[in-house]
C-alpha cells in the first residue's frame, strides 16, 4: 500500500504522525494497521475520553466483560484489562517500526488514572505498574504535567520507563516539564540505566489554547482584540518550540547526549481544529517541527491527506514571532496566567469525567452480566 504524499511530505519534513484514537474496532477490522500503511502513522495515542468512547460504543468488549465479570474481578480491574489488551495490540503492530527507528517512533500511549492527577506517589505507583502490566518496550506512559505530576515524570524516568508528558498549555510549565525529564535522565544515568531507550515527548495542548482566548477576545471586543482570534494556539506552540531548541540545544542536554540520551520531542496535541470557521488542518501546517510529533484525531488526519499545505518549519525566528503574539494578546486584556491555569483544571476534570463514566457503564455491564 502507497502511502498518502501530504503524509509522507510531513514525515519527511521530521513530523511524526501519531493517531489520536485506539479502539478493539480498530485493531480487529485492520484499521489501524491500514493508516500504518497507508497514512504514515507512527504512533497512538489514548486518554480517557478515547476509552470511554470506545467501550461504551460498541459491543466488542461485552464477550471480555462477561468473561471478567464472571472470574470475580472488580469494575477497575475490568477496565485495566480491556485497556491494557488494546494497548499491547497495538504496540505489537508497531512492533518493526520501533525496532527498526530505535524507539523513536512505534509509540503507543496509556495514561494514569486520571484521579491521581494531583497524587505524586499514587501516580508513580500506577505508571510503573501499567509499564509492567502492558509488558511492551514501546509503551508510553501518559503522566499530567500538573504540579504533583512533575516530580512523579522524573521518578518514572529515573526507572527507565518512556513517558509522554500530557495537558501542558503554557510555555512556563513546558519549561518546567523539560527540568523534569532532565532530572530523570541524570538520575536514570547515576542508576546505570541505558538512556539511549529512554523517550519522553512533551504534549502540548493547541486548540483549547484557542477555544479559551478567542472566547476572551470577543467579549474584550475592539479591533485590536478582534484581529487576534485564531492565533494564540499556535503563536503559543511556536515559543514552545523555541524553549526546546533552547534546553536541547544547551550544554547540559549534550552531557546525556553523550551518554545516550534522547531529546524530549514537543508533541502537538489538540489539534482538531473546534472553530469551523478556521482551516480544517491550521494545527498541522503552521506547526511543521523537526524533529516533533503531531497526534491527530482520524478527522484531522482524513483533512491533512485531503489538502495540507505545509508552512516552513518552525526556527528561532517563528518563536520569536509567537512569543510576540503572545505579548499582544496579553496587551489586549487577556490574562494568560489566569488562562492557561484554568485549561489547566478543565483539562483533568474532562479527563476524570470521562473516567468516572467508563466506570458507570462498565459498573452497568457487569452487573447485567452476573444479574
Amino acid at each position: 500500500m502507497t502511502q498518502n504524499a501530504s503524509t509522507q511530505a510531513l514525515s519527511d519534513a521530521g513530523v511524526s504522525i501519531w493517531l489520536d484514537d485506539l479502539s478493539r474496532g480498530r485493531l480487529q477490522t485492520g484499521n489501524l494497521a491500514d493508516l500504518i500503511a497507508s497514512r504514515n502513522i507512527v504512533g497512538v495515542t489514548t486518554n480517557p475520553s478515547i476509552f470511554q468512547a470506545a467501550i461504551s460504543g460498541s459491543d466488542e468488549y461485552d464477550a471480555d466483560i462477561t468473561r471478567l465479570a464472571g472470574e470475580g474481578k472488580s469494575v477497575d480491574e475490568i477496565i485495566e484489562v480491556l485497556t491494557t489488551d488494546d494497548v499491547r495490540s497495538a504496540a505489537d503492530l508497531f512492533s518493526d517500526l520501533h525496532a527498526s527507528t530505535r524507539g523513536f517512533d512505534g509509540r503507543v500511549s496509556i495514561e494514569v488514572d486520571p484521579r491521581l492527577a494531583r497524587q505524586t506517589d499514587k501516580t508513580i505507583e500506577q505508571a510503573k505498574h501499567l509499564h509492567e502490566v502492558v509488558g511492551r518496550e514501546n509503551v508510553m506512559i501518559k503522566i499530567p504535567a500538573t504540579e504533583e505530576g512533575l516530580p512523579a515524570i522524573t521518578a518514572v524516568i529515573a526507572e527507565g520507563i518512556s513517558v509522554n508528558v500530557t495537558l501542558i498549555f503554557s510555555v512556563e510549565r513546558y519549561k518546567a516539564v523539560i527540568e523534569a525529564y532532565l532530572a530523570g535522565l541524570e538520575q536514570a544515568a547515576e542508576a546505570g540505566q541505558d538512556l539511549s531507550k529512554i523517550h519522553s515527548v512533551a504534549s502540548f495542548f493547541v486548540s483549547r489554547v484557542d477555544a479559551e482566548i478567542d472566547g476572551r477576545l470577543e467579549k474584550l471586543g475592539g479591533e485590536q482584540a478582534l484581529s487576534l482570534r485564531g492565533q494564540a494556539g499556535v503563536a503559543n506552540a511556536q515559543a514552545a518550540f523555541g524553549t526546546y531548541l533552547e534546553a536541547f540545544g544547551a550544554e547540559r542536554f549534550a552531557a546525556l547526549k553523550a551518554k545516550g540520551a534522547n531529546v524530549q520531542r514537543a508533541l502537538w496535541a489538540s489539534t482538531g481544529v473546534k472553530n469551523p470557521d478556521y482551516a480544517d488542518t491550521l494545527y498541522v501546517d503552521n506547526l511543521v517541527a523537526d524533529p516533533s510529533v503531531n497526534t491527530m484525531p482520524e478527522k484531522t488526519l482524513d483533512a491533512v491527506a485531503d489538502h495540507s499545505q505545509p508552512k516552513a518549519g518552525l526556527d528561532t525566528e517563528a518563536a520569536a514571532a509567537g512569543a510576540a503574539t503572545l505579548e499582544r494578546v496579553a496587551e489586549a486584556g487577556v490574562d494568560l496566567v489566569e488562562v492557561f491555569a484554568l485549561l489547566e483544571r478543565e483539562g483533568v476534570e474532562k479527563f476524570e469525567k470521562a473516567w468516572n463514566e467508563l466506570i458507570a457503564t462498565v459498573s452497568t455491564s457487569v452487573e447485567a452480566a452476573r444479574a
